[in-house]
């Protein structure tokens, strides 16, 4: 397009059940377009709730470069004679980023939107708003003051009978012959044919961009978009219904995508082609550059492989699908026919439908001959809500890599139920007639227990006799099924560094007891078996009469933390019959990712094989890997059931580095996250994400992810009763973890669930578990200590501001103000009741006023807040090393001593706060006569002067002391002050 003919054209087609504003039933409506600071206004229609414009105005593009930060404003009111005035019936807000070229541009009605809190409208308008360069094209005259303010100068026109279109297209040729009309507001029109971009233009999909913070730079702000979903186009969060729109299915939150399926299922009778007589078919599905194999069957000639290949539309360059059959051999490969297919005759499936039934079709040699053999094939077009979907194998992984069927298995998009996650509490009482193996000595007895990698200890008794008591807890984590047994030895601590095994119980855990509550379990007495062999599994047991005294339990009550605290996506216990109802339905549109930076280099050129994983309670998932592509475009579309809004739902991308022989970890490319009680009932989100990553070279966008979210609320009774719930189920708070022991069991927990899921096909491996579950968060990071300390600065902010008011008011800088706070304070203190009224009114209009402002996207990751922009190399190269550390001793030695400085000051502070509280608790002590006695004295007085006196006097000349003319104060401090300092602390007894 042409910049400087660049023009904003909008054509008022209709609106339709608007309010009635006249008095007597009807309206007379017209509109008014604002757009950067250009004023146009559409005829009148008179008496027509349902008027109908087709009128076409334009706007000058002064600044291409900003036009994403303009909006285009349509008011619609109705003309009051009578009074010369206007009456407001409704208004839409359109911004800059969804104005798309004429040839993409389609008519959309949009829902009226209210101008205040105590507006009343109904209705929608039909506009059509698009870009043109047409340089034939003039703007039109705007809105002259005379014009607004005198209704004489306005046209106004009768609603006529609809013609038929024979008439319509006459007008639409008279309106092309005119070049120029009078100048009037609307007095020029062009109808859509004249509409001519030399150069159509993707429609761009950005909205508006949101920024948490003003130094937030603008690449790494949110980005609302208004894409084309499969129930109509989002705006505003809202579906608008367009003449593009399909019928609405379960795929409602992402695009459709159409593919191509076919499902070999067997085959049969095929010839033989080896000497041998025998044959090891295959099956290779073509289209244009695409194919598809399935894996050979050795000496078959009635072969069975029940495979779906599923091939992109928008990828496929060709109009014939040949399926083949070929012999494997050693050397090359021989053929023994194969199926075509026009596309053109292949039928469309669309669910609930039926799955397509497959047929069998006579095999042809390459002349077109029909010969021995047939294959049983079903093909057909469907979409990405169809169940052959995600089991099938996909085109976009079909070059350069395997295309083979079993190479399939690792990039197709999979559902994960992550396992059923127990605590399991091991009270060790006491052991009894110990046989340690001198007889001479007492034994230093420990229990030592074990669950798979798990392995807890007692602390060592040295007991008198040979019944040690140690009454001590232990907790593990187990996941269901229950695989692995606790095994419990007893050790006899011969010397330092050598311990002898006394004896050892196995209990299964399936046998082990299941509680929800804080019921008392009942104990046991087990057998202690010395084994010949250290060999758990290969135990030679040998009776004796040593026993274990044990309170062995399944907590269900609490809930398994296998996640940060911060990011929890589901906080509800183990135990099922404490599952409360669930509140609301969440769902998930992964519609693309654009930018992404390439992660492997194939070929000569970067490249990188992506798929997203999305984690929300015990339900993970797994995108298909769109192979070779920077631009992916996944268009998959999930469902969670929530159970509470104080929930954080994690979307992670990687690249598949699993793939044509690479055996590395996933590399991670970013995530987002997304807390489920910032949405609103059942409002669309499009937004793309900046992926933003912190490396050892400072924080960098890979790139952005596109999704579309909805939170749909099944009970909005239960949803507010879970805000008066606790976060946590009771058992966390009736017997509370430490928090060792919590970071201890959570570690635990994500080790066993990136186990249980890397065992799935295709895995999930231990690096995507790990990062999608924050399990480095706790390790110590001078970035994120400084982050910390600003966002706590931030939160007393209002109070260090409202005691520099308080300040301000006491020096007397506003002599008004303060004689008006003298007032309030007098008054308040005459009538103590109005005190929490007046608190909680104040709050009230606060919320009021805040709720113009309130956030309307997701929050993200901010740069700013995470101190993430100008960190210091060496201090993320200290956030990025391992754990214990691999750097050098220098380097650890300068960290060590810049660690020890940011404590010494945190050590001072600390010791100035409990200074003070020390000589608070001098006051009474006696620590110091003196002062004791001068402040026993003054609270004898003090006590007579206050119940002799009202408390509102004292109150009021508390008030007026402390807020007294400066005139009146000094500047050394208070006697109170002053006797305060000079008592004493225990700093004098500190070494």
């Amino acid at each position: 397009m042409t910049v400087g003919n660049l023009k904003l054209g909008v054509d008022i087609i209709s609106a339709h059940n608007l309010l009635p504003k006249d008095g007597q039933g009807s309206s007379n409506p017209f509109v008014e377009l604002h757009f950067d600071g250009q004023r146009y206004r559409s005829t009148i229609k008179e008496k027509d709730l349902n008027p109908v414009w087709h009128e076409s105005f334009y706007f000058n593009i002064t600044d291409p470069t900003n036009l994403h930060t303009l909006t285009l404003d349509a008011h619609i009111y109705s003309n009051i004679k009578a009074t010369q005035s206007k009456s407001f019936l409704g208004k839409v807000t359109i911004n800059g980023n969804s104005f798309v070229p004429y040839s993409d541009s389609v008519t959309l009605h949009y829902p009226l939107e209210k101008r205040g809190i105590f507006s009343h409208v109904r209705g929608e308008i039909g506009l059509k708003v698009y870009i043109t360069d047409n340089p034939s094209l003039k703007s039109s005259t705007p809105i002259s003051i005379t014009d607004e303010n005198s209704s004489e100068n306005r046209h106004t026109f009768h609603t006529l009978p609809k013609r038929n279109n024979n008439e319509e297209e006459q007008q639409q040729q008279n309106n092309r012959q005119a070049v120029e009309a009078p100048p009037h507001y609307n007095s020029t029109k062009y109808t859509a044919n004249e509409m001519k971009v030399p150069e159509p233009m993707p429609p761009p999909k950005l909205v508006h961009m949101h920024s948490a913070s003003s130094s937030q730079p603008v690449d790494f702000a949110l980005k609302e978009t208004s894409p084309f979903l499969g129930g109509g186009r989002i705006v505003g969060g809202k579906v608008v219904k367009t003449d593009r729109t399909t019928a609405g299915g379960t795929y409602d939150l992402v695009e459709k995508m159409h593919f191509l399926f076919v499902r070999v299922v067997k085959a049969r009778e095929l010839p033989a082609m080896d000497v041998t007589g025998s044959l090891d078919p295959y099956v290779e599905v073509k289209i244009g550059n695409y194919k598809g194999i399935t894996k050979h069957i050795e000496k078959q000639q009635n072969p069975m492989w029940n495979v779906v290949f599923a091939f992109s539309r928008e990828r496929m360059q060709a109009s014939v699908l040949e399926v083949v059959v070929k012999d494997k051999d050693i050397l090359k490969d021989d053929f023994v026919g194969f199926v075509r297919f026009d596309l053109n005759e292949v039928p469309m499936r669309v669910p609930p439908d039926s799955p397509l039934a497959p047929e069998w079709y006579r095999l042809e040699d390459k002349k077109g001959e029909k010969i021995r053999g047939e294959l049983m094939l079903a093909v057909w077009i469907g979409t990405q809500a169809d169940e052959a979907f995600p089991d099938a194998w996909h085109s976009d992984a079909a070059s350069p890599l395997d295309s083979s069927a079993a190479a399939s298995a690792l990039i197709r998009s999979k559902v994960y139920q992550a396992p059923r996650l127990w605590y399991v509490r091991v009270n060790v009482v006491e052991a009894q007639d110990l046989i340690p193996s001198e007889k001479t000595r007492f034994p230093d007895a420990y229990v030592k227990a074990q669950i798979g990698n798990q392995v807890m200890r007692t602390k060592p008794v040295q007991s008198r006799n040979f019944n040690p008591l140690w009454n001590e807890d232990l907790f593990f984590v187990a996941a269901e099924p229950f695989e692995d047994h606790l095994v419990l030895t007893v050790e006899d601590r011969v010397a330092p560094g050598k311990d002898e095994v006394i004896g050892r119980v196995i209990i299964p855990l399936n046998m082990v007891e299941k509680r929800a509550d804080d019921r008392v379990i009942h104990s046991r007495w087990f057998n202690l078996e010395k084994p010949v062999l250290v060999d758990v599994d290969q135990l030679k047991k040998e009776k004796f009469s040593s026993k274990l005294h044990l309170r062995v339990c399944l907590d269900g009550g609490y809930h398994v933390l296998d996640e940060s605290t911060h990011y929890s996506s589901d906080l509800r216990p183990t135990a099922k019959q404490l599952w409360k109802p669930p509140i609301g339905v969440l769902e998930l549109g992964i519609l693309n990712a654009v930018g992404l930076h390439p992660m492997k280099t194939r070929d000569g050129k970067g490249t990188s094989d992506t798929y997203c994983v999305a984690k929300y309670g015990h339900k993970w998932i797994r995108t298909r890997t769109l192979v070779d592509n920077l631009f992916p475009k996944y268009n998959e579309q999930y469902t969670w059931e929530v159970f509470d809004p104080a929930t954080v739902l994690t979307v992670g991308i990687f690249d598949n580095s699993q793939l044509s022989g690479e055996k590395g970890k996933d590399v991670k490319i970013g995530k987002v996250r997304i807390r489920i009680s910032t949405l609103q009932t059942g409002r669309i989100y499009t937004h793309s994400y900046p992926l933003l990553v912190l490396h050892p070279t400072g924080v960098k966008k890979m790139g952005e992810l596109h999704l579309a979210l909805r939170f749909s609320c099944t009970s909005f009774a239960n949803m507010l009763y879970t805000y008066s719930r606790p976060l946590l189920p009771k058992m966390h708070y009736v017997r509370p973890f430490t928090v060792v022991q919590l970071d201890m069991l959570r570690h635990q927990a994500v080790n066993i669930v990136a186990t249980r899921l890397g065992r799935s096909e295709p895995p999930l491996r231990k690096e995507v578990v790990e990062y999608m579950s924050d399990v480095d968060s706790h390790l110590w990071s001078m970035r994120r200590s400084k982050a910390n300390f600003f966002r706590m600065m931030s939160v007393f902010a209002g109070i260090f501001s409202a005691g520099k008011w308080i300040g301000d008011i006491c020096t007397w800088r506003n002599p008004i103000t303060t004689v008006l706070v003298h007032l309030l304070y007098l008054m308040l203190v005459s009538f103590p009741e109005l005190i929490l009224p007046t608190v909680f009114l104040y709050m009230f209009l606060i919320g009021v006023w805040n709720f113009r402002f309130r956030p309307r996207y997701p929050p993200h990751m901010n740069t700013k807040i995470s101190q993430a922009e100008a960190v210091h190399p060496d201090e993320l190269d200290e956030e990025f090393d391992t754990f214990p550390t691999s750097r050098n001793p220098d380097l650890v030695r300068m960290r060590y001593d810049r660690l020890r400085s940011v404590a010494g000051r945190i050590q001072t502070v600390v010791g100035d706060v409990a200074t003070q509280g020390e000589r608070v608790h001098s006051l009474l002590s006696w620590r110091d006569p003196r002062a004791t006695a001068i402040f026993v004295t003054f609270c004898l007085v003090a006590a007579v002067v206050l119940y002799v006196t009202p408390f509102q006097v004292i109150a009021a000349l508390a008030g007026v002391y402390a807020m007294r003319h400066p005139r009146f104060r000094y500047r050394l401090p208070s006697v109170p002050v002053n006797f305060f300092r000079r008592l004493p602390a225990r700093t004098d007894s500190m070494l």
